[in-house]
């Protein structure tokens, strides 16, 4: 059974800095794509960033390119979210997600490419 566990969120000023983590179990995590996703209160949840089986290949949602960091510890099992400046619109809470099969995709920013969810951590940047 997949299970993944996330950590790492908190309440931090906007301008600062977290790091997420998601803990993989149930399967051998190296051979599936990850990501990560966030849904704010009333809106739908959306595409934050993926990574391929090695970490070779990575996509991130517009918003989030070039303060956001997306990597994977294929020994520990654990994938990684790097938030930098973070601006109050990032508060939200953020799910990791892998896939039911190892095949990669071309619609990573689509929910229904993802079948396994985390249950989520908070992260609320204040201005």
């Amino acid at each position: 059974q997949v299970q993944l566990v996330e950590s790492g969120g908190g309440l931090v000023q906007a301008g600062g800095s977290l790091r997420l983590s998601c803990a993989a179990s149930g399967r051998t995590f190296s051979s599936y794509y990850m990501a990560w996703f966030r849904q704010a209160p009333g809106k739908e949840r959306e595409f934050v960033a993926a990574i391929s089986w090695s970490g070779g290949r990575t996509y991130y949602f517009d918003s989030v390119k070039g303060r956001f960091t997306i990597s994977r510890d294929n020994g520990k099992n654990t994938v990684y979210l790097q938030m930098n400046s973070l601006k109050p619109e990032d508060s939200a809470v953020y799910y990791c997600a892998t896939r039911q099969n190892p095949s990669s995709t071309n619609y990573y920013y689509r929910i229904s490419e993802w079948h396994y969810w985390g249950q989520g951590t908070q992260v609320t940047v204040s201005s």
